[in-house]
C-alpha cells in the first residue's frame, strides 16, 4: 500500500506515462564513464575521444588532405558507435537510446568513410550503381 495523499486517500500506483512530463529521462548508459571523484575530462573521456579525432580529421582536411581527414572523422564516429555498444556508461556520448545512438553513429560514420574512399581524383573504392546514379541525376 502506498502513502496517502493530502486528503488522506491512498495514492494509486500506475505504470502509465503521465499526461504532462516535468523532466527528461537520462539516456540509457548516460552515466559517468569514470567514478564521480575523477576530474571532469576523465568522466567524459568517450565523447572527448570522438570529438578530438573528428577535430583532428577536420584540421587535416583544412590542410588539403581531404581523403585522410574525412577517413579520420568517419572512423571517429564508428569508434563512437563501438564505444556506445560496448561500454555500460559513456557519459555525454549517450544522446538517445543505445540502439538509436549505435545506428546513428554507425550509419553516419560508414557514409563518411565510404564517400571519402570514393572521392575523386583516383577513388580507392568504386561502386558502379552509385556512379550511374550520379551520372543519371546530373545529366537529366
Amino acid at each position: 500500500m502506498s502513502a496517502p495523499d493530502a486528503e488522506g486517500h491512498p495514492k494509486r500506483v500506475t505504470r502509465r506515462f503521465p499526461l504532462f512530463t516535468r523532466d527528461t529521462a537520462r539516456p540509457e548508459g548516460g552515466g559517468r564513464a569514470a567514478p564521480g571523484d575523477a576530474p571532469a575530462p576523465a568522466r567524459q573521456w568517450p565523447i572527448l575521444l570522438v570529438l578530438s579525432v573528428v577535430a583532428v580529421g577536420l584540421l587535416v582536411t583544412a590542410f588539403d588532405a581531404f581523403r585522410l581527414g574525412m577517413l579520420l572523422a568517419g572512423s571517429a564516429l564508428l569508434v563512437g558507435a563501438v564505444l556506445r555498444w560496448v561500454l555500460p556508461g559513456v557519459g555525454m556520448l549517450a544522446v538517445r537510446s543505445r540502439f538509436t545512438d549505435i545506428v546513428t553513429y554507425g550509419a553516419l560514420g560508414l557514409a563518411i568513410v565510404l564517400l571519402a574512399l570514393m572521392a575523386q581524383p583516383k577513388p580507392l573504392l568504386e561502386i558502379p550503381f552509385l556512379k550511374d546514379t550520379l551520372h543519371f541525376t546530373l545529366t537529366n
